[in-house]
């Protein structure tokens, strides 16, 4: 098994709903913030105690709770028990192995997705789950660590820029799920770029650390894959569904989002074929230089295999050879195994073999 790959056999044979937290432990401590506004105003804060988030659950503002660290589950089930949230959608949230989805229920939308990021250090793409509880005036979402994409998100709303504080909690997750998805694009230049580079060292030098490179590459596509396609679903069911919580004004968002993720799909099939060639190239590369090597060891084992015969006959020492004994035997064996060199290898550059 992949070590990113959390492992989910320890939940086999558990009550459903029971609250395990599967995947790695990024926090020491769970992070809690609040943001809370409408047009007018606006606060933030660090919040110490999950009880401190409780009277944000009927006020008529937009109310946006953040949770960094997933495995302090008794954090994750009293906020989750005091906003009505069922006990499998709490089991979902703390398992990072969860595929993208949606879930409509009675009070709320749960919405999980694939947080992208590209690590330059480590050269490897770096995937978080985040999972949102959205209400009619609220927004929780959960995360496995801090630091997201989301930063520019909370500027607009710090700042009263744009649409943000002047609509309601639905365009709020608009813009959350938009950021992942743009976050999409620049991850993908960077592993576009990591194509490039690979294929001209491929024309250039087709060694073997070049097959590991195009290797890790396919293995990264799978995984963007496997996170960005079931994108396509939840958004379509955001966009075309009837849902209380999604008003009118915010679908047509959701469908230019729609139309994004699109595009993030069509460029992963392109740079998965892409690999696929690259990976044939360098068969065929590898294939055509074991051709070459076995040319020129052929090519010389034809030109020795007459000279080689020559010497045999003439290294038996027979008494009665008659050449042994003449004078000239010695340079007119040589002469004549040079003839016989230079005249193979004229037929070879005819041949167009050279």
């Amino acid at each position: 098994m992949n070590k990113s790959t959390p492992r989910i056999s320890g939940q086999a044979g558990l009550l459903p709903g029971t609250v395990i937290h599967i995947g790695e432990k990024k926090l020491e401590k769970a992070i809690i913030t609040l943001i809370d506004y409408n047009e007018k105003e606006f606060q933030e804060k660090k919040v110490e105690s999950v009880e401190k988030c409780y009277p944000f659950r009927d006020k008529p503002t937009v109310t946006w709770i953040n949770i960094d660290g997933l495995h302090q589950t008794e954090v994750i089930e009293k906020i989750c028990n005091n906003f009505k949230v069922h006990p499998l959608t709490i089991e979902d949230i703390v398992n990072t192995s969860q595929r993208p989805k949606m879930e409509a229920f009675d009070d709320y939308l749960f919405i999980v997705l694939k947080m992208l990021t590209y690590d330059r250090k480590k050269k490897k793409i770096d995937v978080e789950q985040i999972s949102f509880i959205l209400g009619e005036t609220y927004l929780i979402t959960f995360q496995e660590k801090s630091g997201d994409v989301f930063e520019n998100i909370r500027d607009r709303i710090r700042t009263a820029k744009g649409r943000v504080r002047k609509m309601k909690v639905d365009y709020l997750v608009y813009s959350l799920i938009d950021a992942i998805v743009d976050s999409c694009f620049s991850l993908l230049e960077e592993i576009g770029e990591s194509i490039e580079k690979t294929e001209e060292n491929l024309i250039l030098d087709p060694a073997p650390d070049t097959l590991m490179v195009i290797k890790n590459l396919k293995k990264e596509m799978i995984l963007l894959r496997k996170s960005v396609w079931p994108l396509r679903e939840v958004l379509h069911n955001l966009t075309r569904a009837e849902h209380s919580y999604i008003h009118a004004s915010t679908e047509v968002y959701l469908r230019d989002v729609y139309d994004h993720t699109i595009q993030v799909i069509d460029t992963i099939e392109s740079y998965r074929d892409m690999l696929s060639g690259l990976l044939d190239i360098y068969l065929s590369s590898m294939s055509h230089k074991m051709n070459e090597v076995m040319k020129v060891l052929t090519m010389i084992a034809t030109i020795f295999i007459p000279l080689t015969f020559i010497v045999g006959v003439y290294g038996m020492n027979f008494e009665f050879m008659p050449e042994i004994k003449w004078k000239w035997g010695y340079f007119a064996i040589w002469g004549f195994m040079i003839l016989v060199f230079g005249g193979m290898l004229a037929y070879f550059k005819r041949k167009k073999w050279l």
